[in-house]
């Protein structure tokens, strides 16, 4: 029978299989350029430039991603509950308190990031304050926590960064096959031409991939965060008010919002609405699916 720890451990098997199909497509469009170009540096340079841009970037996610935000250190007097609400879940969960941050914002959201446990922060926006209550609170900030327990951030920004890499590579590529600097021997080899396509169309590819995993993270910390407050209900309300409330982030990006609990560009019409492609392209998993999983 299926339960909240199988659906875990299922979602992180699947995650970790997109992440290693994620680095398997790096290695190999990096493979085809230096035979393309008979270059076997440029294979060394995209293995080795992918590695230390995934070591950087998550080095420093959380001020880069905090920064995005316009996120500003919780104040004591006026955050004192949210502040133990982090505190309490944090020792329910076994981690160490996060940073807490809040973002000056009338949209109803919020996000956890850091590069381990040690080095976490939750931000969330003034307007999740004051439309919440306590109970849906906790489930919004178990949720973050458990982003953090589930090393979420690692895999999420080194996502980013592949997708980046491929977009550069397959952009060096389009420029350079209008130049003529490519082996004499790949010229007019039909499958040198479907290698060039697949270069071309792989940044596409990897974007796909890194949403999926998006989406599989927030289901996974839908779970975990009902586990850890015992009350999924919580949680599963407030989704509902904060897809409800339809009014994007005023200071959201599209390099941090698969980080927040709920789309921060998206509206409650537009939620509900849209198809096969709507699904696809998005950072996270229909509202409705996320509830029902919550209730069922």
């Amino acid at each position: 029978m299926a339960t909240l720890y199988t659906h875990q451990s299922a979602n992180t098997q699947k995650t970790w299989l997109l992440m290693t199909v994620f680095f398997a497509v790096v290695v190999a469009v990096a493979w085809f350029l230096s035979q393309y170009y008979g270059n076997p540096t440029i294979l060394v340079f995209g293995v080795v430039f992918s590695i230390v841009m995934n070591i950087t970037s998550y080095w420093f996610s959380d001020k880069i991603a905090l920064s995005l935000s316009h996120a500003v250190p919780a104040d004591p007097a006026r955050h004192l509950d949210l502040i133990r609400i982090v505190e309490n879940l944090s020792i329910t969960a076994g981690l160490p308190a996060p940073r807490v941050y809040v973002i000056p914002d009338n949209a109803p959201n919020a996000f956890a990031t850091g590069r381990d446990p040690e080095h976490s922060a939750v931000a969330v926006t003034e307007g999740l304050l004051s439309l919440l209550n306590k109970t849906e609170l906790e489930g919004v900030i178990a949720h973050e926590l458990s982003h953090i327990g589930n090393r979420d951030i690692l895999l999420s920004t080194v996502a980013v960064v592949l997708v980046g890499l491929l977009s550069i590579l397959a952009d060096i590529t389009l420029r350079s096959s209008f130049h003529g600097s490519r082996n004499s021997d790949s010229k007019g080899n039909p499958l040198m031409i479907l290698g060039i396509v697949a270069v071309i169309i792989s940044p596409i590819i990897a974007t796909l991939l890194q949403l999926a995993i998006s989406r599989k993270r927030e289901f996974l910390a839908d779970a975990s965060g009902a586990l850890l407050t015992r009350y999924p209900e919580g949680l599963a309300s407030a989704l509902e008010k904060i897809v409800g409330h339809g009014v994007p982030l005023t200071h959201a990006s599209h390099a941090t919002a698969h980080l927040f609990i709920s789309d921060p560009f998206a509206s409650y019409a537009s939620s509900k609405s849209g198809g096969f492609l709507n699904t696809i392209f998005s950072t996270h998993p229909k509202t409705e699916d996320r509830v029902k999983a919550l209730r069922g």
